[in-house]
């Protein structure tokens, strides 16, 4: 099965204070820094995990989109390789 993601700091704002969100990833190299500062804190209160990509381009690029986007939030990995790699970085 495909995994699930919510992209864009608005939907994944609404995944992490819903609980649904199992990762969140947050791009680096967004500007001005406020828009995805709320973030980290935000998955602390919810005991969500997060890390953080140097590039918004790549993170786009990792989840098949041509735009740049600021932050994901994994809901489901699906199968293969990159449920395994979710479930090293859940440990």
């Amino acid at each position: 099965t495909k995994g699930r993601v919510k992209k864009g700091v608005n939907e994944v704002t609404k995944a992490v204070e819903r609980g649904v969100a199992k990762l969140v990833v947050i791009a680096e190299d967004v500007n001005p820094k406020v828009i995805v500062a709320h973030l980290p804190v935000l998955c602390e209160e919810k005991d969500i995990k997060y890390v953080y990509v140097p590039s918004k381009q790549e993170l786009g690029e990792a989840i098949g989109i041509t735009k740049a986007c600021s932050s994901v939030a994994i809901i489901s990995a699906g199968e293969g390789d990159g449920k395994e790699l979710l479930m090293k970085v859940l440990k």
